[in-house]
């Protein structure tokens, strides 16, 4: 995935990318033509830090409808010269997807285009699979032909026509083009079918790969083999460790926790922290200061998978080190800490924005905490974050966490974020928007009125939705 170039959060570019409520107000605005052009730079160019967890398509969707936008630009950019130089998923995921809500809105020309692309496009599978949510069985018939010419009538199409099949994310259509009646569509989709279920099974039947013996120090010696190969297996080795290890083990696991070969002294560790075993603290703190960055990394991460009292006690200790053990003792505190523990999250909330910035990694954690433990004190940097972040996921989690120490919130923030891109955050907004405000009263009957609106955030909406709502 490539790295984007993210506007600043006062630009109507920047709230666009961000995927922020703010976005949609200002571009509604706005002159349309520049309007759409911001809109057709967010979704030809991805703007996501991680798209498997943040939403943007929807949202991109819908603005496109307000603003009355063309597809042409979208149709150049999946149908230019680059679309079979560059096939990578993250050129046309998003544009692919925008059609898909579009077609659902009853877009025609967003649904032809999708058409169009899966019988020629190199992203062909995705368009597929927006087309199996929207089109219909007549459509989907019509593509059977040209996605099956894609595999030629060998060996080796017929192999990764298998594959296809196995791994479609929606099967809709190659169910249908397995009732064909013609031989060289529902012949050889059956056929495929066929052969992925066996793959599967033969997979499940004889796994590849080394497998650890029935010992301790063998488990130790597959750990270190896998580090050698490249392989991290703490954390299965650590499994292993739980199912051979016995009362009498317990030295060599302490021993191998406290200086053996890196991969063993990593599974030993997280074998011992999964036992809450009373030496594994000072072990961790130990082996988080040690020259080798794979166990200090391993020590970071066993701790953070530890439970109970002892470990919160240790994390208070730990909160001010300035490494990444003491992140991780932040992250503890915030998760698993109480009332006492809020002036230290606070304190690691504003070094880790003002060392790291707003989209730092350690802040998805501390913001929850700020939120679960009621720092009002907090509200400030959460509004920090909430602007300036360049993740979406990221600002819904501030917007929760403001929601429970910001008295604003709802005359603020709360009004825009029911125009957000992600659906938890407009759940949220549903639940907290001051109503009196006729854009809120508008928006939200807008919104229980979506077909496209998640189930969650409608019911959220309908919460609110009553006699004493105003009239728009």
């Amino acid at each position: 995935m490539f790295d984007p170039v993210i506007a600043p959060s006062g630009t109507l570019l920047g709230l666009l990318q961000r995927g922020r409520g703010d976005g949609t107000l200002h571009a509604l605005a706005a002159p349309r033509a520049e309007a759409l052009a911001a809109l057709n730079h967010c979704v030809l160019h991805d703007p996501r830090q991680d798209w498997q967890v943040e939403n943007r398509s929807l949202y991109y969707a819908r603005l496109h409808l307000d603003l009355h936008g063309g597809l042409g630009e979208i149709e150049a950019h999946l149908f230019g010269v680059e679309d079979h130089l560059d096939t990578e998923e993250s050129r046309t995921g998003l544009a692919l997807a925008v059609l898909g809500h579009l077609a659902a809105y009853g877009r025609e020309d967003a649904l032809a285009l999708l058409r169009r692309y899966a019988a020629t496009g190199a992203n062909w599978s995705w368009a597929l699979d927006e087309l199996a949510l929207r089109d219909d069985d007549s459509g989907l018939r019509a593509l059977a032909a040209p996605i099956l010419a894609r595999f030629p009538a060998t060996p080796e199409g017929d192999a990764e026509l298998a594959a296809a099949v196995r791994d479609a994310f929606e099967p809709r259509p190659w169910r249908l083009w397995a009732d064909d009646r013609r031989e060289a569509i529902g012949g050889r989709v059956r056929a495929a079918g066929e052969q992925g279920s066996f793959d599967r099974w033969q997979r499940q039947l004889r796994p590849t790969g080394p497998r650890p013996g029935w010992s301790v120090r063998a488990v130790f010696e597959w750990a270190q083999e896998g580090l050698e190969r490249g392989s991290a297996l703490h954390v299965p080795a650590a499994r292993c460790l739980t199912a051979v290890a016995g009362p009498d083990d317990r030295p060599l696991i302490v021993e191998a926790a406290r200086g053996g070969p890196d991969g063993a002294r990593c599974a030993a560790l997280h074998y011992l922290a999964e036992a809450r075993d009373p030496v594994v603290l000072d072990l961790i703190e130990a082996a988080a200061a040690d020259d080798s960055r794979v166990v200090a990394e391993a020590a970071v991460a066993a701790f953070e998978r530890m439970c109970g009292d002892e470990a919160v006690d240790r994390a208070r200790g730990w909160v001010h080190r300035p490494d990444p053990l003491g992140v991780s003792a932040a992250g503890v505190l915030a998760c698993r800490g109480d009332a006492r523990d809020a002036p230290l999250v606070l304190g690691a909330l504003r070094e880790a924005v003002r060392s790291d910035g707003p989209d730092a990694q350690a802040l998805h954690a501390l913001v929850d905490g700020a939120g679960r433990l009621g720092v009002v004190c907090a509200a400030p940097v959460l509004r920090h974050i909430y602007r300036e972040t360049a993740s979406s996921h990221l600002r819904g989690r501030t917007a929760r966490a403001l929601a429970a120490t910001d008295p604003s919130f709802p005359n603020g923030f709360a009004v825009e974020c029911l125009w957000d891109c992600e659906e938890t955050t407009r759940e949220i907004a549903a639940l907290h928007a001051e109503t009196g405000d006729v854009r809120v009263a508008e928006r939200l009957r807008r919104l229980a009125a979506d077909p496209a609106e998640e189930d969650e955030v409608q019911t959220a909406v309908r919460s609110r939705i009553g006699p004493d709502l105003p009239k728009v």
